[in-house]
């Protein structure tokens, strides 16, 4: 059955965004049906110019703007202004990420916007927070990255590394979007709507939190390790003789004795006191190394994953992104865009027994005459 998801069909969302985080909100809220219309200035959301890698137009833009309907307003225009506000008394959504205050000096502030409309539900996604010594920064997904700690622990020990996604940014996101679902889920129960604050600080500062208890605990900065997991071992990569990098994972002691035994063929390795627990395994880490990379270096990638296989221990490729984009598992589903059907990764979730239909990413302006006769 093919259809398209009509989840939140019949609900109306303004978003007054640019760039990641509120594109990605809305994105989702398109996806399960709902109606977005996109607030772009002349030149359009600066996303499009990002890169021309798809068809001519910027990957992150197709992919996080799939199913909105795109209008060309200034929010200083007096006339665009009072268009938008009309398009706002009957929304049921509205989401910003302009530069802190901007909203608010336009008229466009949650308070203002709740007062004439109380079931609408705001959402204002900012850097660093509305309070707080830096809550007019400027912020981006990098420098977030930096600031929260999260370069520190990400990397090769000789240097900090960046996550190679938009991580802040997509993670403030998918915030956004449980913060707006909740809320229409609490609207149906009392009849109003919810102002909802979020921010990428806040968003990388609550997946930093074990690495911050880890810090305050024991007074130590986490090291970075490369592709090695910092408290669980051995749960890293490994080179195998012929080159092929694997990532083995273990997560309590059974599977270690499995490891030992059926892969390593090495069962006293399992009891050695160096080895015969979690904790002892992380302190002496170096050493299981050498022991590990004794075994592997005789086998090949091929060879040693179908032994991690046949002993059902958990192991990963180290893929590249060339090997992704032919990766047996990775679902594809195809939008329209200005200049072409494009292929992309599928949404992340599924209806049983539905093959959901993503609408297409917008123009720059494509709806622009069509919105402001209907709301004339």
């Amino acid at each position: 059955m093919t259809t398209v998801n009509k989840s939140l069909e019949g609900l109306l969302v303004v978003s007054l965004e640019q760039a990641v985080a509120a594109p990605f909100c809305s994105s989702r809220l398109a996806d399960a049906g709902a109606r977005v219309i996109k607030i772009e200035r002349k030149e359009g959301d600066f996303a499009r110019g990002y890169d021309k890698f798809v068809r001519g137009e910027s990957a992150y833009f197709i992919w996080l703007n799939r199913g909105k309907e795109s209008l060309i307003a200034d929010i200083k225009n007096p006339d665009d202004a009072a268009l938008l506000h009309r398009v706002i008394a009957k929304a049921d959504v509205f989401i910003q990420n302009l530069a802190p205050g901007a909203a608010e000096r336009a008229g466009f502030g949650t308070t203002q916007l709740r007062a004439k409309n109380p079931r609408l539900i705001t959402v204002d996604i900012t850097g660093y927070g509305d309070e707080g010594p830096l809550n007019d920064m400027k912020a981006y997904d990098l420098l977030i990255q930096c600031e929260t700690g999260l370069a520190s622990v990400t990397g090769a020990p000789e240097s900090p590394g960046r996550v190679g996604v938009s991580i802040a940014d997509l993670c403030c996101g998918m915030n956004a979007h449980a913060a707006v679902l909740q809320a229409l889920y609490e609207r149906e129960r009392t009849g109003k709507g919810k102002g909802v604050a979020t921010s990428l600080f806040e968003a990388m500062a609550d997946w930093m939190t074990v690495p911050l208890m880890q810090f305050e605990g024991t007074g130590a900065q986490p090291k970075r390790i490369g592709l090695n997991h910092p408290s669980i071992a051995p749960y890293g990569m490994y080179t195998c003789g012929d080159g092929k990098q694997v990532v083995i994972a273990i997560q309590n002691e059974r599977e270690w004795k499995v490891l030992c035994d059926k892969v390593f063929l090495k069962a006293d390795m399992a009891v050695d006191p160096r080895f015969n627990s979690n904790v002892q395994r992380v302190a002496n880490r170096p050493a299981l190394d050498v022991e590990i990379n004794a075994v592997i270096k005789d086998l090949t990638g091929d060879e040693f994953k179908k032994r991690l296989y046949d002993a059902d221990v958990a192991f990963g490729s180290v893929n590249t992104v060339a090997e992704l984009s032919i990766h047996p598992q990775l679902r594809r589903m195809e939008i329209g865009t200005p200049s072409g059907p494009v292929s992309l990764p599928a949404a992340p979730w599924r209806w049983r027994g539905e093959n959901i239909v993503p609408r297409p990413s917008p123009a720059l302006g494509a709806h622009d005459a069509a919105i402001r006769k209907e709301f004339a």
